[in-house]
């Protein structure tokens, strides 16, 4: 099969958020050189792509928080690589930064480098400050799921012992033990003699309480079924290796963990001298308004996993942050060709300076206040059963108005009827009933209001009988 080269037309202007009044889209999608380039996809790649399946478009160039595909309609892009590009696409000064990264040296192995240098020191000075002198940095495998892999690897061989604890809901990746850790039945379904000793627990989703309690009348009763399963001495789990655990389930649905109950994890956690691995692959660098999540319940973890926007650009890094007292690791334990990805470290490190000096934390508070309040209206649908999130993570959650079962065929013609109007956003949660919103954290007020105004007459084209048209 010969290349195929699609450009998009050379009468197009420059991508730019200047001046910006809204998402260009005509015709049908996906457009004529999108569905060729889809086509050549389809018999080219596995069958495990995902997002084109549903995001039906081919993208030729993208700037901040804009996409343009080859037949050259513009998008908002809701989605910013699944979490990855938190200041959005092709930021300037970040592209100049691996530039010159570029020309300099891009592999280095676990080498000393001075980005490398750079990045750890920005990394470790955003931690919270009582953790700051406590805490080790590993640098994996590039993806969320390593390092994963790694944190209970780490907690595994520091404390001699074997289980893990998760929750259900949790998302933690696709590899053998962060698939192992992770809810979701039918991705693990198809792969038999997965890792032994997972225990799942219930988390604090009081919308729909797995307890079938009433917010009113739960309180903390999931921490206290989890209390009471890790002391009983006929509970039948031994003290586990690890409690792995995401703030805000994001591929869950973006479900927060309630104050309570996380504080009581973490409580129970150190009692027992379990190490508690917080899981902000997704939820951290700022996505929640904070740099980590955890910062927002007064916890103090013993595990970080991070990744995703750790470089600000979306070349791969990700890294377990811990107490120094688990590094009972021999050299070579865990390693990774990739770990020493010199450009992600220049571009994170930068990444981290621009975050303070243009105040995105603040952006982030504020855009996501903005969200709340222009998505709010969709509360009174009785389709629609919770809008929720923090920051500039959110999540719109849609169910069947007779039945209140989760709805994803409603969720899937949202996201198709979002698409058309301009706007790219995800689907998760159970039975993908959650319409997911993952804007650039530096995402301006008027893009915010822009795409509101498609997702909210998407929501509502939805209808109590579903139908789209």
């Amino acid at each position: 099969m010969q290349p195929l080269t699609l450009p998009i037309p050379t009468s197009a202007p420059a991508l730019t958020e200047e001046g910006f009044t809204g998402p260009t889209v005509s015709g049908d999608l996906p457009g004529p050189r999108s569905r060729a380039l889809l086509e050549r996809q389809a018999q080219r790649e596995s069958n495990a792509r995902t997002y084109p399946r549903h995001l039906p478009i081919a993208v030729a160039d993208a700037r901040g928080s804009l996409v343009r595909d080859v037949d050259g309609n513009v998008f908002i892009d809701f989605l910013a690589g699944a979490g990855v590009l938190s200041l959005g696409h092709n930021h300037p000064e970040l592209v100049r930064v691996a530039a010159r990264q570029l020309e300099t040296f891009t592999h280095g192995l676990d080498l000393p480098t001075p980005a490398k240098d750079d990045f750890v020191t920005a990394q470790l000075s955003m931690l919270p400050a009582a953790l700051r002198d406590r805490m080790k940095i590993h640098f994996c495998g590039p993806t969320g799921a390593n390092a994963v892999e790694a944190a209970i690897k780490l907690c595994k061989t520091a404390t001699g012992r074997g289980d893990v604890v998760s929750f259900a809901g949790g998302f933690h990746g696709s590899t053998t033990a962060a698939m192992a850790v992770t809810g979701l039945v039918e991705q693990k379904a198809p792969v038999t003699n997965g890792m032994p000793g997972v225990h799942f627990f219930p988390y604090s989703s009081c919308t729909h309480c797995p307890l079938g309690l009433s917010p009113e009348s739960s309180g903390t009763a999931c921490a206290t079924y989890l209390e009471n399963a890790l002391t009983d001495p006929l509970g039948g789990i031994p003290r586990p290796a690890a409690v792995i655990m995401e703030m805000i389930q994001g591929e869950g649905g973006v479900i927060p963990a309630t104050r309570e109950f996380a504080r009581r994890v973490r409580a129970l956690t150190r009692e027992l001298g379990i190490p508690l691995i917080v899981d902000e692959v997704q939820t951290g660098c700022g996505r929640t308004g904070t740099w980590f999540a955890f910062e927002q319940y007064d916890i103090e973890p013993d595990v970080i996993v991070a990744s995703k926007a750790l470089s600000g650009i979306g070349t791969p890094v990700a890294v377990i942050l811990y107490d120094k007292a688990l590094d009972r690791w021999a050299p070579g334990a865990h390693i990774g060709t990739f770990r020493g990805n010199q450009v992600a470290f220049a571009t994170g490190a930068a990444a981290v300076d621009i975050v303070r000096r243009d105040r995105v934390l603040e952006n982030v508070r504020a855009r996501g206040e903005q969200v709340a309040a222009l998505l709010k209206p969709l509360e009174s649908l009785e389709w629609v059963c919770e809008v929720r999130g923090r920051g500039l993570m959110w999540g719109i959650e849609l169910v069947d108005p007779a039945t209140g079962r989760p709805d994803g065929a409603r969720a899937e013609a949202v996201q198709a009827r979002a698409l058309r109007g301009g706007v790219i956003v995800e689907t998760g949660g159970r039975d993908g009933c959650v319409v997911r919103l993952l804007p650039p954290l530096n995402v301006t007020a008027d893009i915010v209001a822009a795409a509101c105004r498609v997702l909210v007459d998407a929501v509502t084209a939805a209808g109590p009988t579903g139908e789209t048209a």
